[in-house]
């Protein structure tokens, strides 16, 4: 055991000493010398991309043949790809004096100033069609105010930030090189990563996409157990901690463990000298609007809110877990039988987060009359929930295929507003937040529409789509609602992504078509977005992944009818 903890000791004072001179050389670094680096990463990232999928698959036990592993291709390589693509346009646009929002449009959402993100360029509008993001500002931030803080600390990019430490998750396997490349790009901090366990059989691959920032010495990738993580953060010359994964671990870091870390919570003594940013999850809810569905919309947004608790297994800081509903809907019983049929045909795949059957089963436990789906009974769906009481569903983030129903009385006006009060009041995290509407419903809302996101303290809503295409959008940001403390820290504190360096956001608004190809068309939607390809149930996923990660790695016109052709069959 001393052996291995000198053994890591020594790693990590290596890697840090390297990041110290790395530094030095980030510092004197040009923009353009960095737009080149991460130009020669995308071109890394697509060639490595089939290498990082393999070992992603291997990592969650899934069949190679399986459409499931679309999902590493999109939440994998491709949003790497697309992301180092924009931020490379960001540095461009400032080197040349040009603030990165200098061509984007904004809008107003209330009292707040929006900027829209996605579709951000013609590609955009053709391979998410019905599809839109807008980046939120903070109350009295101005669209003047926005340009000119735009680029962050690569306004002053001599101005470096000391070293980061980036924990990494162990479910989504982009998150830490984006983490990464944000602590890096937006703060000017050269970066020690520590992979979660789960995926150090992906650092070869990481070195391999990173190395021209491993080469320059800015970037150096650790792996281990907790206790390299903590030698890690604890460090003297660690300046700053970004961590991504569960509360409870945050807090470890911060106050520590035992009884002694109650009484410096307690205290406001924090244990870590140093500033910690997160993004930990939570209980997300999906609040259905009550209003006259077909048969095929009643199927194709059950799908919909099972893919959003059942995608990566439901191993996701952003998967529905808490279905609200109303309870005087006509059609509820028939979208409840529908969402059940959806959770027990999707395709099964192995538990490969660990204590995932243990959560499960806990949850089985204290809510015995849970509808057993699936495979083996492995995905519980809870019904009879009680909005008014302390329901552990609300508290408790199970980071497994574990959903919840809960109904409200009202009609859409009456519901629309209590469900917003029980999602912010009675679930714990805010980190997204999902609406799905019939766009009838939302024109009979109309302002009241409105004011249900803006009342939303959610750092994503999603209106008619799942809020991870927040996260899949590189423009877009990612994290919780702002306010968070380190003794009540939620859902984190801090934002990544934000490929356009934009300062002062509050939140990213995702809006999507509420059918698909060619029904949106027919009823006028105006979207030519077939069934989306992070759909569990798409039968063309992995192919189509596979080639959206090699479009945003070269993105040409000649690739397009290839992707088309696959999504049109998903």
């Amino acid at each position: 055991m001393q052996t291995e903890q000198a053994a890591a000791d020594t790693a990590i004072d290596a890697a840090l000493t390297d990041l110290a001179e790395g530094e030095r050389k980030w510092s004197r670094l040009p923009l353009s010398g960095r737009r080149a680096l991460l130009d020669r990463m995308r071109e890394l990232t697509g060639k490595h991309a089939q290498e990082w999928v393999d070992a992603a698959v291997r990592v969650k036990g899934l069949d190679p043949a399986s459409p499931l592993v679309g999902e590493e291709w999109i939440s994998g390589p491709y949003v790497l790809a697309a992301t180092l693509d924009a931020v490379s346009r960001t540095l461009e646009s400032l080197e040349r004096g040009v603030s990165p929002l200098a061509k984007a449009k904004f809008g107003a959402a209330g009292d707040r100033v929006t900027v829209r993100a996605l579709p951000s360029n013609l590609y955009d509008e053709l391979l998410l069609s019905g599809f839109s993001a807008e980046v939120w500002l903070r109350r009295g931030v101005s669209s003047a105010a926005a340009k000119a803080g735009a680029g962050l600390a690569q306004l002053d990019p001599a101005r470096t930030g000391g070293i980061g430490a980036v924990l990494g998750a162990g479910n989504i396997t982009s998150i830490a090189p984006l983490d990464t490349l944000y602590e890096l790009i937006a703060h000017n901090r050269v970066v020690a990563l520590k992979l979660n366990p789960i995926t150090d059989p992906l650092r070869q691959v990481f070195e391999k996409i990173f190395a021209p920032l491993i080469d320059l010495g800015v970037v150096r990738i650790l792996t281990g157990g907790a206790e390299v993580g903590g030698r890690l953060v604890t460090h003297e010359r660690i300046a700053h901690v970004h961590m991504t994964g569960s509360a409870a671990t945050h807090d470890a870091i911060v106050w520590g463990t035992g009884p002694d870390a109650a009484t410096r919570k307690a205290a406001g003594a924090p244990l870590l000298d140093k500033p910690i940013s997160s993004e930990l999850g939570g209980v997300s809810p999906t609040i259905v609007l009550p209003g006259a569905w077909s048969t095929a919309d009643l199927e194709f947004q059950a799908e919909h809110i099972a893919t959003q608790r059942l995608h990566n297994g439901g191993y996701n800081c952003v998967a529905a877990q808490a279905v609200i509903v109303s309870a005087d809907w006509p059609q509820k019983d028939r979208f409840l039988a529908a969402l059940t049929a959806a959770l027990e045909r999707a395709p099964g795949r192995r538990a490969y987060y660990p204590g995932s059957d243990d959560r499960v089963a806990a949850a089985g436990a204290t809510y015995p009359d849970a509808r057993r789906l699936g495979d083996h009974g492995g995905r519980l769906l809870v019904t009879g929930i009680d909005p008014a009481a302390n329901e552990e569903l609300f508290s408790t983030e199970y980071f497994a295929p574990v959903l919840g129903v809960v109904e409200l009385p009202g009609s859409a006006a009456t519901f629309a507003r209590d469900a917003v009060d029980t999602a912010n009041e009675k679930l714990v995290g805010t980190l997204g937040a999902n609406i799905v509407a019939h766009p009838d419903t939302i024109a009979e809302l109309g302002a009241e529409f409105d004011t249900m996101i803006e009342r939303l303290r959610y750092g994503t809503v999603a209106v008619n789509a799942w809020t991870a295409v927040g996260y899949l959008t590189p423009t877009a940001s990612w994290g919780a609602y702002p306010g968070h403390t380190l003794d009540d820290v939620q859902s984190g504190i801090g934002i990544v992504h934000n490929a356009w360096l934009i300062d002062g956001v509050e939140r990213t608004v995702v809006r999507g078509p509420f059918r698909p190809a060619p029904r949106s068309v027919l009823h006028r939607e105006w979207a030519l977005t077939p069934k989306p390809p992070w759909f569990v149930t798409n039968r063309t996923a992995a192919r189509t992944g596979r080639l959206l990660a090699a479009f945003a790695a070269d993105p040409r016109w000649s690739r397009l009818p290839a992707l088309f052709a696959s999504a049109l069959r998903g």
